[in-house]
Order: C-alpha cells, then structure tokens, then sequence
C-alpha cells in the first residue's frame, strides 16, 4: 500500500516534470518553477503581502500631504494693521473693495486709515492698491493654518504653490534614477530603506523652513523619495509571487493600503489642525523602516542576476521551511544554472536601449504613463476647484482607489493588462471633457469622480506593465525611468490646473486631450498577460518580436492555458 502511493507521488513529479520541459528554453523562467513548488503565495508571501501596509500608507503620505499643508483658504483679505482692533466684519468692509456679494481678497483702499476710522466709512469711488501688509484669513473652508495662510502665498504670490509642488516632482526625477540604481546595484532592500530614510529627512526639514526657497528644497529633498517609499517593495515582493497570484496582489496593495492612506489623511489634517503637526505625525512612522533588514528578504532575482546565488538559494530555503513545501532538488539545480548563466550576461540599463525592440518599449510605455501621471495628478489637484468642500471631495474622488483597483483585480488576468489600461484611459478622458459643459458643484465632482475612477485602472494597470514588460536585471532601474518620467509629467501637472485662471475649463480640456492621445498609443505596446517576466533582456526581446506590438489575443489565451495546466498539475 505504501510502495504504492509512494509511486504514485514519483509518477506525479514525473508528470510535473516532464510538463516544464515541454516548454521551449527561451519561454522558462528557473525562479517561476520554483515559486510553483515552494507556493507562489504562501504564508511567507502572504507576510510581505501584509509588510506592504505600512509602505502604501506612506506612499500616500509623502505623496498628497503638501495639498495638505499648502491649502488655501479661499475668504481672505488685506491686512491693514490701522484696523486690527476691529471687529472681523468690520475691517474686511471697510478695506476689501466690494465686488457685488463678494470682496477683493488682492486690492485694499487707497486711503488715510486715520480719516476712515474717523467715519467708519469708506467711499465706493475709492482708489485701490494692491495689498502691502499682507493678509488677514478666515479659517473656515480651510480650519487651520496652513504655510499659504502663515506666509502669504496668496494673490501675486500664488505661484508659490505650484512651484514648490513642481519641485517635489523634480525631486522624484533625481529620486527616482538615484534609487532605481542603488535597487539594482545595491539590493531592493537597501533602496527601500535608503528612500523612506529620505522621506523622513524631507518631511521634518519642511517643518523649519521660513520662506519658499527653503521650503522647496526640503520638499525637493521629501521628493526625492516618491515613489521609490513603496515601488521598491511593491517590485520585491511581486518577484516572490507566482503568476497567478501577481495580479491580485500587484493591485490589492495599492487599492488597500494606498487607498486607505487617501482616505485618512484629509480627516488627519483636520483632526491635528496644524500644518506642522500634521508634518510631523505622517513622517516619523517612516523610521519604522529600519527593522525591514530584519523581516524583509532580498530579490531571490536581484540575488541570481548578481552572481549571489548561494544567498538567492538561503532566501528559498527560508521561503520553504515557512510554506511548509519543499522544492525538488532538480528543479533546485535547473535554478541555480540558470541563475549563473544570468549572470554571465552582465546586462545592464545601457542593454535595454541597445535593443530596438525594448526601445520601442520603453518610449510607447513612457507616454503611457506620462498621461496617466498627469491626468491622475490633475484630477487630485482640482479638488481644491471643483466648487464643493476640499476635505469632503478629496475623500470621495480617494474612496475611488479601492473599489476601482479591487474590480481592476478581478479582471485584469482576464481581459489582459492593454485593454485595462487604454479602455479605462480614454473613458476618463471622454468624462473630462463632458465636464467642460457642466456648472461647478455637484455636476463636475461627479465627473470628476468617475474620471478618477477610470484613471485609477489606468494608472494601476500601467504601473503592473511596465514591471512584466522589463527583464530581471534592469526591471526596477527601469521602472524607476519609467516611473520618472511620470514625474516630469507631475512636474508639469500643478500648471495645468493653476491654468484655469487663463481660463476655467483650460484644465479639463487638456487632461482629455492627452487622454485621448496615449490610449493610442498604449494600443500598440506588447500585451504581458500570463507570460513569465523575461529574465535577460533576450527573452525581452523575445516576448516583443514574438507578440508582436499590438499583440494577439489567441496567443494570451493559449499561453494562459499553458501556465494553468503546469500550476494545476503541482496543485
């Protein structure tokens, strides 16, 4: 009885094996197999699934806090010191230029100050001025101090915010190539910890700063982090999971912990009432990433494709005493083979521009995500404008991520990452130029709503295709270029929406157009769906010339098929 089971488990591995090398060399991916015996999401994934939290939260955090921090109250007035032991009602009728139900918030009265509290009046035919004792605030859309209400940034200093705002993004240009290279010469883990270190150190120096140029060069610092503060781990942990599993949780850890992130941080803003408090309670927990050496492994990936394979196999070994698998000693060897011949290619950044096929890659990819990067930022930034409360339209627009992201789960492996990315793209650009033709209020933040819903695809679908499109040993300096170059997009983002002064729907229209635009575009890239993620810049090419780039249908649904049938089998 025993003999017999026994034999039939050496004929279940036979069968096992005998499907994976049926599949041709340049189709394998060594660590796929392996993840396939030791559990492509077992409780080790499933404790880096949980890992992420903090990261997402963060991610969210260091992203949107300057909205925060920087929100302009829109009921302000000049100050005249003459009046200031007035009553409120008081000294803003009697400096602030009336303009039918409401009053100039950047002209004061030309007047002797003295004659005017005299006769508690003012002539309408008074000449104006601009303010020059800066500005009183009421703090009731806005309920607490901000720097724009602490330091003036109103009026003709208005330009300040997107400024300092276009600089965080310059930031995350530098940051952005800086940690992409220390992920791929240093580890993914010490990038991680390297770019929330960063965040840290940003996010506090702001808290000191006095004037706008100090003030951008702590957010440029705090910018350098973005989005570095979580892709590294977002990448890391995607290398542990299987294929099957990739998809759910490439999307689910940004819908949950990203989304939850979103949806705190606007009632934190109100809770704390203070602009550096506020600093200060979402960038400490940022230091929590100096126990990740401690719970986090390195990229079995990144560890083969530097010659690191004795460490790559402890890490799997670690993976396997905590599933509770083990992985069969051939398969074990196949690895380690594969894992030298990796190795021996010494690819690197350069290799991926050198190859024609790849290059083309990377450009259509680049403006992919150029426009979601720029339509998703846009969207956040017009909450502000949108004619209802900030904190309450934040909120709705956020509480977008989760639902849109869990859905962009269920049907991504399904429906494939091309279709999820351009269809949800030129869907959120047709509602952004219906709201051209609707009143503010009501009408465009529902518009506004189920753009950012759609964005919200886009952007997560893009940001997993980009991951699948690029071979191991460039995969995150890659993505981290790629991702840079949605941070030129951002850079570029608070002066399209600070563009509805030149005229109010100038934003909107601009938005839909390059919507419209990069789903074109997007239609012609590689689709990536239920292929293992090339490990040479080789196989790279291989996927493109073999896919083509529109790519084929049929052969996403056979080559799910395959991959199905191997992971059923060892199931």
């Amino acid at each position: 009885m025993i003999l017999n089971d026994l034999s039939k488990d050496d004929r279940v591995n036979k069968d096992v094996k005998e499907e994976l090398n049926k599949k041709k060399q340049d189709d394998s991916d060594a660590l796929e197999n392996v993840l396939m015996y030791v559990g492509e999401f077992g409780r080790y994934q499933k404790l880096l699934f949980l890992g992420m939290l903090p990261f997402g939260i963060f991610f969210a955090f260091v992203y949107f806090v300057q909205m925060f921090i920087t929100a302009t109250p829109q009921r302000h007035w000049c100050r005249v010191p003459e009046m200031e032991h007035l009553d409120v009602e008081t000294r803003r009728n009697l400096t602030a230029p009336g303009t039918g139900d409401d009053w100039e918030r950047c002209l004061m009265y030309n007047v002797n100050w003295t004659h005017v509290l005299l006769n508690n009046s003012v002539s309408p035919n008074t000449s104006t001025m601009p303010c020059k004792d800066g500005w009183e605030f009421e703090l009731k859309d806005i309920p607490y101090p901000t720097v724009v209400s602490e330091r003036g940034w109103v009026c003709e200093n208005a330009g300040n915010i997107p400024l300092a705002q276009s600089i965080f993004f310059a930031g995350s240009f530098v940051g952005g190539i800086f940690f992409g290279w220390v992920a791929d010469y240093f580890g993914r883990v010490p990038a991680l910890i390297g770019s929330n270190v960063i965040a840290f150190v940003g996010g506090i120096a702001s808290i000191y700063t006095t004037g706008l140029w100090d003030f951008s060069f702590a957010r440029f610092i705090a910018g350098t982090s973005y989005d570095s503060c979580f892709m590294t781990m977002y990448i890391l942990v995607l290398e542990y999971v299987g294929p099957r599993h990739r998809t759910w949780v490439a999307n689910m850890s940004i819908a949950l912990y990203f989304g939850c992130g979103c949806l705190i941080l606007p009632w934190m803003a109100l809770w704390i009432g203070d602009w550096k408090k506020l600093l200060w309670i979402t960038t400490v927990p940022t230091l929590l990433v100096v126990f990740v050496p401690f719970t986090v492994p390195e990229s079995a990936r990144w560890l083969s494709s530097r010659g690191r394979v004795n460490d790559a196999v402890k890490v799997l070994k670690r993976f396997e005493k905590i599933n509770g698998t083990k992985i069969p000693d051939d398969v074990m060897d196949e690895f380690i083979v594969s894992a030298g011949n990796t190795r021996q290619t010494n690819e690197s950044i350069w290799d991926l521009f050198r190859s024609g096929p790849l290059r083309k890659v990377m450009v259509l990819m680049v403006t992919v995500y150029m426009a979601c990067a720029l339509i998703f930022d846009g969207l956040v930034r017009m909450s502000e404008g949108l004619g209802l409360d900030f904190f309450i339209t934040f909120t709705l627009t956020s509480a977008t991520e989760i639902p849109s992201v869990t859905l962009l789960a269920c049907i991504l492996d399904k429906w494939g990452r091309r279709i999820l990315t351009c269809g949800p793209m030129a869907v959120s650009g047709i509602l952004t130029l219906i709201a051209i033709f609707v009143p503010k209020g009501v009408p465009q933040v529902s518009l506004a709503i189920m753009a950012r819903f759609f964005i919200n695809m886009a952007y997560n679908a893009a940001i997993q295709w980009s991951a699948e499109l690029l071979p191991t040993p460039v995969r995150a300096c890659g993505t981290s270029l790629i991702h840079v170059t949605g941070y030129i997009a951002a850079v570029v983002s608070p002066f399209v929406v600070y563009s509805e002064r030149l005229w109010r729907s100038l934003p909107l229209l601009i938005l839909g157009i390059i919507a419209m635009i990069a789903c074109s575009v997007g239609m012609m890239l590689p689709e990536t769906n239920g292929r293992p993620m090339p490990q040479t810049i080789e196989e790279g090419e291989h996927i493109v010339n073999k896919y083509s780039l529109c790519g084929k249908a049929e052969d996403i649904e056979e080559n799910q098929g395959e991959n199905d049938k191997e992971k059923s089998l060892i199931t």
